[in-house]
């Protein structure tokens, strides 16, 4: 009789637990099933990069794209959809042309992407040799170089360390590593800066500022550049210049695959001489330096709760060599998917559901920190707006096109045994981990720096890091379908049962003033 008792009793916890969670197992049922037989969410993808194109912040790329999701938002039916300024930005930047070959010792087109905020070759056809740059150290490059490079191309010598590689590039997390992240034990954060006392980086980075320097006064034809990582053709490219309003304009440089930069490396080396011809051309934006988000929102129904906010985002922003399809398109039309699922099945949300698309997430998460500081308060003094106390919870999704496999906890367990109710519909998709861990990197981190909930989910990392992350691979035919699909009703239901049940998201205590420390 007892133990009927304790079960009854268990039972019974168990059920109100649901029913304070705001988890409605047939609204959930119906998610799954709109999801998986009327999925919009790669057409939604298709939009944001083959039809946009690269979408740097403050590019036509990225103001194209901002216009349709912002446009398609409000045709779903989507109250206050806008551009919202988040503050200046600086000066927007496209690729329009980028041709680099070897015209001797022989004829071969080279693999090359220009460098963000950098500028073009000039009118007319570059033609010359290559300057290859041999030095260890400021005052070897200074001497050596002083006076040799303007009008040149030029190049830096690299280690050529180069091997074939016998691991996949594609990868789902396997059960142990699952395991490994649920059983990790709370950490403390630590402050400062990890680099301070390396004394081997702080040279690394008075070199670059000497090297930076040196091309600005020189003035170079064209600077040849080779990632640090980066095989078979596929290039990371990044930022070259500076985006700032009254910045220099950079000289123009390009990112060259591994294979041509190491090819034309070992011919100079060798004393054969080599001629590179090229016509590389930018454009620089100046007329708005503003960043602006995308904002856009599902109003709440309930008397009590329409003014609480249940937030979800990705950053629409991309590096330009690829689409950015999974950096973070991806994301974005995940949960872009999340609001037309939510609107078409007519649910009723009791509090106000508000979705974020971010810019200058690249350049440092400056989109959603501009947001969470002009709405909610500021780390740097944690002075905070009334709105604040109003934000249930914010999710993001900016770890590339794998499934989700759960949820970074960010230090609030407070959580968990609410996360793993919400998660267990989900379980068999392979959606069962939570990690008292954190992720790094992402937007969520701008709401947990002034004491909102902030989550970013755990996925599978495919091919991320090793292929598609920055890169000229990161493109629509990356993305995986079903994963994305598994994401839009998974993170529907977060929203969905965030907005529905009694009590806002739980939360850790408020974070202590981070005065003038840049970053998370």
């Amino acid at each position: 009789m007892r133990k009927v008792l304790l079960f009854a009793f268990a039972q019974g916890i168990s059920i109100c637990l649901i029913a304070q969670s705001g988890y409605d197992a047939s609204v959930i049922n119906r998610i799954k099933n709109e999801e998986q037989k009327n999925s919009q969410v790669m057409d939604i993808a298709f939009h944001l990069t083959d039809v946009s194109g690269p979408r740097l912040t403050a590019s036509p790329g990225f103001m194209k794209a901002a216009e349709w999701a912002k446009n398609t938002l409000a045709s779903w039916g989507l109250t206050n959809a806008t551009l919202e300024p988040w503050g200046d930005f600086g000066k927007g930047w496209q690729q329009e042309k980028c041709y680099v070959a070897m015209t001797k010792p022989y004829y071969a087109p080279l693999i090359a992407y220009a460098r963000a905020w950098t500028g073009s070759t000039g009118k007319k056809m570059l033609t010359s040799d290559i300057v290859l740059i041999s030095a260890n150290d400021s005052a070897t490059l200074l001497q050596q170089y002083t006076s040799k490079l303007k009008g040149k191309i030029v190049m830096m010598l690299m280690n050529d360390t180069l091997h074939p590689s016998f691991e996949p590039d594609g990868e789902r997390y396997a059960d142990t590593s699952l395991d490994k992240m649920a059983k990790a034990q709370p950490q403390n954060r630590q402050g400062g800066n990890p680099f301070r006392g390396n004394t081997n980086f702080a040279a690394r980075q008075a070199f670059q500022r000497a090297l930076n320097s040196l091309y600005l006064s020189e003035k170079p034809a064209l600077i040849l550049t080779m990632s640090a990582r980066g095989t078979d053709g596929t290039v990371f490219v990044q930022s070259g210049g500076q985006y700032t309003k009254d910045a220099p304009e950079a000289p123009a440089s390009v990112a060259l695959s591994s294979d041509d930069y190491l090819r034309l490396q070992r011919l100079v080396k060798a004393g054969i001489p080599v001629e590179l011809e090229a016509d590389v051309k930018t454009k620089f934006f100046t007329g708005d330096i503003k960043g602006y988000n995308v904002i856009a929102e599902i109003q709440g129904t309930d008397p009590q709760l329409k003014d609480q906010v249940v937030m979800l985002g990705g950053h629409l922003d991309s590096w330009h060599a690829g689409t950015g399809a999974t950096d973070n398109a991806a994301g974005c039309a995940v949960m872009m998917e999340v609001m037309r699922l939510i609107k078409t099945m007519g649910l009723q949300p009791k509090r106000t559901i508000r979705i974020a698309l971010w810019s200058g997430e690249e350049q440092g998460l400056f989109g959603s920190r501009n947001y969470v500081k002009n709405h909610f308060g500021d780390p740097a003094t944690m002075q905070l707006t009334p709105d604040q106390a109003k934000i249930s919870a914010y999710y993001n999704l900016d770890n590339g096109t794998g499934k989700i496999r759960g949820v970074y906890l960010q230090g609030n367990d407070k959580v968990r045994g609410l996360f793993q109710t919400w998660l267990t519909p989900f379980n068999d998709i392979g959606a069962s981990t939570l990690t008292i861990s954190n992720t790094g990197g992402t937007d969520h981190l701008s709401f947990d720096a002034v004491g909102i909930p902030g989550f970013q989910f755990i996925q599978d990392p495919i091919e991320y890091d090793t292929r598609t992350h920055h890169s000229n691979m990161d493109t629509y035919d990356h993305l995986v379908p079903e994963d994305l699909k598994q994401a839009s009703a998974i993170v529907a239901a977060f929203v969905y049962n965030t907005a529905q049940q009694t009590e806002m998201i739980p939360r850790k205590p408020l974070p202590e003033p981070r005065g003038n420390q840049r970053g998370f």
